[in-house]
């Protein structure tokens, strides 16, 4: 695959800012992992999604913080729960910490809805 198809892959996935209004256990997951409601703004409205990221983040200290998502991936069941976006993460330590959160400045301005690009 070439340098250009793999630019123009990277240019179809929609990553957009969303400010997380409610955060909670995902019961039933085979591995720990929390549910979210995310707001994107008005063009995108809410959506849910579900992350591993019990280790590092309790639900509390989650409402109010922006994160970055994939928005135009199809909805996926993970423990009977539609996960509607994908949050983007990092593995800390080389895969063997806790997985971190990929969130913009909030200090310069970042809202939900903001476009990654």
């Amino acid at each position: 695959m070439t340098a250009s198809a793999l630019f123009d892959d990277f240019l179809r996935l929609d990553i957009r800012v969303g400010m997380v209004t409610e955060a909670a256990p995902l019961e039933g997951a085979r591995k720990p992992a929390l549910r979210m409601r995310i707001d994107f703004g008005p063009d995108i409205g809410t959506r849910q999604s579900s992350a591993q990221i019990t280790e590092a983040y309790g639900p509390e200290e989650l409402v109010g913080r922006l994160v970055l998502a994939v928005v135009n991936f199809p909805p996926r069941r993970v423990a009977g729960f539609k996960s509607e976006v994908l949050t983007l993460a990092v593995h800390s330590d080389g895969g063997k910490g806790p997985v971190a959160l990929i969130r913009p400045d909030e200090n310069l301005g970042v809202k939900p809805g903001d476009r990654l690009g």
